[in-house]
């Protein structure tokens, strides 16, 4: 079993779902990047997407943009990612809590999908969520994950409908993942209904986790979805603390780390309070 089958098992055996923790890589700058990334287990993390800084983040909102620029300005390459994981694996002795890079196709094409996915399982990372590759192109990678053992988690959304959900699930693996609302990452939330209801109609097609991310920013919208997905996935609002933890010349303030744990301890309870049958 994968880390992430692993993971989604126990969280099933303890009868609750999983808070999945969205970071940019380096944001903002590689140190305290890292020591934020080393402390999320600790702050209730159950799985990590780590976002790979990117000039053209097209289905990202604001927040995460603004993000990746700091870390693009901070000099965080796909290398220095690895090395962050790899640093990560080794100092905290963790090799229990999953690791996803979360970005664009363009990053592992430029590399080539077979030496991209050689060097991240080598460094330690478990699998991707690659935003702008639909299943028609998914041949090009997944062989490659497949025999590095990394899974290949595909999106969904509200408009998926039953004809091509299908597609999507033939190369997802680890978990699906649910893009609640229609655009871009950090603006409108979906209602606890609609999540319901399309989560359902996922798990008609599969027995594979569903995590359900875009627009949770509370507490309380993350115990919603708890109730119902396999997963609350939180990224825009976590990387907001970051940069309110920012002074006016972008220097990490020192509360910045601490607040950043504390919100996502906060979230981690409101996940975890919620126990299903």
């Amino acid at each position: 079993m994968s880390r992430i089958e692993k993971r989604f098992a126990q969280l099933k055996a303890d009868k609750r779902a999983g808070l999945v923790t969205y970071i940019t890589a380096g944001d903002p700058n590689a140190e305290v990047g890292y020591q934020i990334l080393k402390g999320l287990p600790a702050a209730g993390a159950d799985l990590i997407e780590l976002g790979m800084p990117f000039t053209d983040p097209m289905a990202d909102g604001p927040s995460i943009q603004l993000a990746g620029q700091r870390a693009l300005k901070a000099g965080i390459t796909v290398d220095v990612t690895f090395d962050m994981v790899r640093r990560f694996r080794k100092e905290t002795g963790d090799n229990d809590t999953p690791i996803l890079l979360m970005g664009y196709y363009n990053l592992v094409y430029q590399r080539g999908a077979e030496r991209f996915c050689k060097e991240a399982a080598a460094a330690g990372i478990d699998g991707f969520i690659l935003v702008d590759l639909p299943p028609e192109e998914a041949d090009e990678l997944k062989p490659h994950a497949v025999a590095n053992g990394l899974d290949t988690v595909l999106l969904t959304a509200p408009t998926t409908d039953d004809k091509r959900l299908p597609a999507v699930l033939k190369y997802s693996s680890g978990f699906v993942y649910f893009v609640s609302v229609l655009g871009i990452t950090g603006t409108t939330s979906a209602s606890e209904e609609a999540v319901r209801t399309h989560v359902e109609r996922i798990k008609r097609h599969t027995k594979l986790p569903v995590g359900v991310g875009f627009g949770i920013k509370t507490p309380d919208q993350a115990a919603a979805i708890a109730r119902h997905a396999d997963a609350a996935v939180v990224g825009s609002a976590i990387v907001d603390r970051v940069k309110a933890g920012l002074d006016d010349n972008g220097k990490a303030k020192p509360d910045l780390v601490p607040g950043v744990f504390a919100y996502i301890k906060a979230l981690a309870d409101g996940v975890r309070g919620v126990r299903k049958a």
